[in-house]
């Protein structure tokens, strides 16, 4: 057991308050929340929080954690010509290994920001498994088919494979996008959705182009298209959504589907600025995730709740247009619960032990005149003193408990990245 003791706790339930006491965590799981009892029992741990904050760890609801070999490699160019001239030709060079190692490195950033689970759609899952189980963070793999309906056959067969391999790993039913794919695919993972009655997710409407070349296809926008052949019928939700329009938003409401929003790939690609005050308004699910890091360029939640909040406030002009604190549920709470993984949204008795510690003491968030939302206008990676993932301390005052040394992982993807990019 491990005692968390002298906290500000902030357990993300509604309303948003902050209380102060303690955390017990006994094993991957949270024991206790209150006030300091009369009698204590035994701890293999004490750690005083001297009045710092304890709050539900960050969670990326979409990544391609691998994609670090790329980080400032493909600039200044759209969407468009960064994927299909920039991207694809070096991700066709990647093997497993390599994935494995540029895995560990997005984990090293994960970690370091708080965040302790990843949504990630990416080439070769068994070496992103490999690195989450080594590591001790979260994985729920994304499925990442394209093509035609044959290729949904390798969905199922990593669906049946990892859904239930390992408690820290998670696999949902997905496809890359409309636009990369046939109608085949999309009615063949209807199907599959539909017999396993599991959701699906894929990229949907990130930029204006993809989202009217789906209405000259099928006469419909992406949301309304999937929604015609039965796609949202078990649930799931959507990748970027930037160019939807009420009609849309409308779809995500009425099936209950996840919009995740990643305003800092949106805004360095120029895909535009998604209308997440809507989606808030018109009570569509909010998560947020990061995209990879070759679009970003960091795998930073908080750049991301910055940014999605100020972005807001400038598409509307209107600096009231959403509540920083709406930001900040949806990269814990909400990508949590889009992810599949309701036992780590919040901070209560019973839920899994997934927490961070936020150091109040740090310049940038004084003084404390109101922490949620200091913590996205004002905080950043450097004040997470600590990351708990499933009970156990993976980060802590800069240093890791991974399994391996930060050293040997930089040293590693260095020669790969060099051999990939030469």
């Amino acid at each position: 057991m491990i005692r968390f003791y002298n906290a500000r706790i902030l357990t993300m339930e509604e309303p948003l308050e902050i209380i102060s006491g303690e955390l017990w965590t006994d094993g991957d799981k949270i024991s206790y929340i209150g006030e300091t009892p009369a009698e204590l029992p035994e701890f293999a741990r004490g750690i005083d929080c001297k009045g710092n904050l304890l709050m539900p760890s960050f969670k990326n609801a979409h990544t391609h954690s691998a994609m670090t070999f790329l980080r400032s490699f493909a600039e200044d160019v759209p969407l468009q010509t960064w994927l299909f001239e920039k991207v694809f030709p070096y991700e066709d060079r990647l093997t497993a290994e390599d994935v494995y190692a540029f895995d560990r490195l997005a984990i090293l950033e994960y970690l370091a920001a708080g965040t302790t689970a990843f949504f990630d759609m990416y080439f070769y899952p068994e070496s992103t498994v490999q690195a989450a189980i080594e590591s001790g963070i979260r994985a729920v793999l994304c499925g990442s088919v394209s093509g035609s309906a044959k290729d949904v056959e390798r969905l199922d067969e990593q669906y049946r494979r990892y859904r239930s391999m390992h408690p820290r790993i998670g696999y949902r039913l997905g496809f890359h996008a409309e636009y990369t794919s046939d109608e085949s695919l999309h009615r063949e993972i209807v199907r599959l959705s539909q017999a396993e009655k599991e959701p699906v997710y894929t990229h949907i409407s990130e930029t204006r182009s993809e989202h009217d070349g789906c209405i000259e296809r099928h006469g419909a926008s992406p949301a309304q298209y999937f929604e015609s052949i039965g796609m949202w019928e078990m649930g799931g939700g959507g990748f970027h959504g930037v160019w939807f329009d009420q009609a849309d938003r409308a779809v995500f409401r009425r099936n209950g589907l996840w919009m995740v929003s990643c305003p800092c790939s949106n805004a360095k690609l120029a895909s535009g600025i998604a209308p997440i005050r809507e989606y808030l308004q018109e009570g569509v699910n909010l998560a947020l995730g990061t995209d990879g890091a070759a679009s970003n360029n960091a795998l930073d939640p908080f750049r991301e709740m910055y940014l999605g909040t100020v972005l807001q406030k400038l598409r509307t002009m209107d600096a009231a247009a959403i509540p920083a604190a709406a930001m900040l549920k949806a990269a814990t709470v909400g990508s949590a619960r889009a992810m599949g993984l309701h036992d780590c949204d919040i901070l209560a008795e019973g839920k899994q032990a997934d927490l961070i510690l936020i150091d109040l003491h740090a310049a940038n968030l004084q003084p404390l005149h109101h922490i949620p939302e200091s913590l996205v206008l004002s905080g950043d990676r450097s004040n997470v003193k600590l990351t708990m993932c499933a009970g156990a301390i993976l980060y802590e005052d800069g240093v890791y408990h991974i399994g391996a040394e930060p050293e040997e992982i930089l040293a590693d993807t260095e020669k790969r990245i060099r051999r990939l990019t030469e």
